[in-house]
């Protein structure tokens, strides 16, 4: 019996031994040429080919900066960057450079556990005016002030043009050149870190965009045997498979050992198509875990899934993926659907206080019952989990940008429903995350865009882009998601409305101080119901005095409860009016 493995083997161009050694995987191509642009003339140089598919040249004398492309089977009026390409200085089509990976850490940092974090999360092109990584570090101390202890950045590989919401990008390795770079992701977790801020990067492991993907002229990067709502799925199970593992699990090293990031949001999970005895998610995750043991450092991976289903949390080895928490969808559909009476969509499977309830008791809405919108029973329960796994929003950039006109929730509701909203959600027994802007009252939108050089590619995303979301769309047009105005209108403008930030600023703050006595057990949890009101307590250890939320989801007010009063959403009245949030304690 063969004993042999498919090679776990370093992609693209690193430093070693006073020069760079280049790495390119293209089981495809009968011949690989690399061509080293200037200074002076091109050379002109030929990788040696191993019998897994790797074409390795070592190349003494190169310093970061230097420019280079692959010519594939000696057709040398077509040049590619690398796959793996760190630096992609004139866009997805040109040629890659060559990065120095050295970077520095604060010497007492070591990351934060999930149940630890306050995350928010942001996209570097509209944070800030400027749009870069350095224009971020300015806001880094607000960010710490307000009581943030992580960032979850959306995509921040090379895409197409220079404006897109990241999950286009074809290049997984090429840290934006309008953000940066590589040098300005490397400067923006140092500076995070030394403000207490944890960074995830959010991936995408499940497509890629389709402007620029030269993955398929290199190997079988795609497989018909599974397909996503992009088209073809990424080949995790299918012949030559390994090989394409690699290539992302190298990109996952790359993000945590080469920037120093502190986890990854993976994008749409339930989209990573594998039939493998042992699952792509299970394997990254393991191998994460070896990075952790190794670095001493505290490593985090959240997946975005559509699915209530445990499995890609529960521990590897007892049927689970190994994955630290989740993106619970179902609890911002409870909320959204019970304050703005929205039905259309998946919002037809919510609306009542019983479904709120259910999200605040067991973070799954749906258990095993039968969803109208899926037309199918759907779920299972997550008692075997820990609550902080789940991480709840308000808002988010789907929840947000997958609306017609992009509009943030405090376009639909009152100030003093949006205050129950944000107190039901971030003093929940779950793990927060605030979309940027939301927690001053930003009242920009955050619309869908893009900046394709494809006319014809362009045409068919303002198309699918109307189609997509029709469901949702009130009378009017979506935004041309080409326009440069409407990457324009997505940018924060910073303008505060008091009241609303100073309740984030006390929620967080209370959070704080109960957060360490917490257990975050199911078990410990207490929700009821009762006309119109919601009260639910946060877990504490035993013995300890308890915190008692309560939030009146009706239009009539009602009695307050008795206890110290330590936060509350109004002001100066006996009674919990309509829509009215406070926070309690009672020995």
């Amino acid at each position: 019996m063969s004993t042999t493995r498919f090679p776990d083997l370093p992609v693209g161009a690193f430093p070693e031994n006073d020069g760079y050694t280049f790495r390119l995987w293209a089981p495809k191509p009968k011949s690989v040429e690399l061509i080293l642009l200037g200074p002076g003339a091109e050379r002109h140089l030929r990788p040696q080919r191993d019998e897994w598919g790797y074409w390795t040249l070592h190349v003494p004398g190169l310093e970061a900066g230097r420019q280079y492309a692959y010519v594939l089977n000696g057709k040398t009026d077509k040049r590619y960057p690398d796959p793996a390409s760190r630096h992609q200085p004139a866009g997805v089509h040109g040629p890659s450079a060559l990065v120095d990976p050295t970077h520095d850490e604060p010497a007492n940092w070591r990351g934060r556990p999930l149940r630890e974090m306050i995350i928010y999360e942001l996209h570097i092109g509209t944070f800030t005016e400027a749009g870069t990584f350095d224009a971020a570090i300015e806001r880094l101390d607000y960010l710490a002030e307000l009581g943030i202890t992580a960032l979850e950045v959306m995509p921040l590989n090379q895409f197409p043009g220079g404006r897109n919401w990241g999950y286009d990008g074809v290049l997984p390795f090429a840290v934006v050149d309008a953000y940066g770079g590589a040098a300005g992701l490397r400067r923006f977790v140092r500076a995070c870190h030394e403000r207490g801020l944890a960074v995830l990067v959010d991936v995408i492991y499940n497509h890629l965009g389709p402007e620029g993907n030269y993955l398929p002229r290199f190997g079988p990067f795609f497989t018909d045997r599974h397909h996503t709502p992009w088209g073809k799925a990424i080949n995790m199970d299918d012949k030559q498979a390994d090989g394409v593992r690699n290539f992302f699990l190298q990109n996952v090293l790359m993000w945590l050992r080469d920037y120093g990031c502190d986890g990854l949001r993976l994008d749409a999970i339930h989209a990573i198509k594998d039939n493998s005895a042992v699952h792509f998610l299970e394997e990254l995750s393991g191998r994460v875990a070896e990075l952790a043991q190794s670095t001493g450092r505290e490593y985090v991976l959240l997946g975005e899934c559509d699915l209530n289903s445990p499995r890609y949390l529960l521990p590897r080895g007892g049927g689970g993926y190994g994955l630290d928490g989740q993106w619970v969808d179902e609890f911002h559909h409870a909320l959204h659907g019970l304050l703005t009476g929205e039905r259309r969509g998946y919002y037809e499977d919510f609306g009542t206080l019983e479904h709120l309830r259910r999200a605040l008791e067991t973070g799954y809405v749906y258990t095993g019952q039968y969803s109208r919108h899926r037309r199918r029973n759907f779920g299972t329960s997550p008692a075997a989990l820990r609550s902080y796994q789940f991480v709840v929003f308000l808002q988010n950039h789907d929840q947000v940008g997958n609306r017609m006109i992009g509009d943030r929730l405090i376009h639909a509701l009152p100030t003093d429903k949006y205050l129950l909203a944000v107190g039901t959600y971030l003093l929940s027994p779950f793990t927060p995350l605030i979309f940027m802007g939301e927690e001053y009252g930003e009242r920009r939108p955050f619309p869908y865009f893009v900046s394709h050089g494809d006319p014809g590619l362009v045409a068919a995303v303002r198309k699918g882009r109307a189609a997509e979301f029709k469901d949702f769309q009130e009378e009017g047009e979506v935004p041309d998601p080409q326009a440069e105005a409407t990457f324009h209108s997505a940018r924060l403008s910073w303008e505060f409305d008091p009241r609303i930030h100073d309740f984030y600023r006390a929620c967080l703050r209370l959070r704080r101080q109960w957060l360490p006595k917490a257990t975050f057990q199911w078990e410990d949890g207490e929700v009821s119901e009762k006309d119109g009101m919601l009260r639910w307590r946060f877990p504490t250890h035993p013995g300890g005095d308890h915190l008692y939320l309560y939030g009146n989801f009706s239009d009539q007010p009602r009695k307050m409860p008795q206890g110290q009063i330590l936060l509350q959403s109004f002001e100066g009245r006996e009674n919990l009016p309509a829509w009215g949030f406070v926070a309690l304690t009672r020995e």
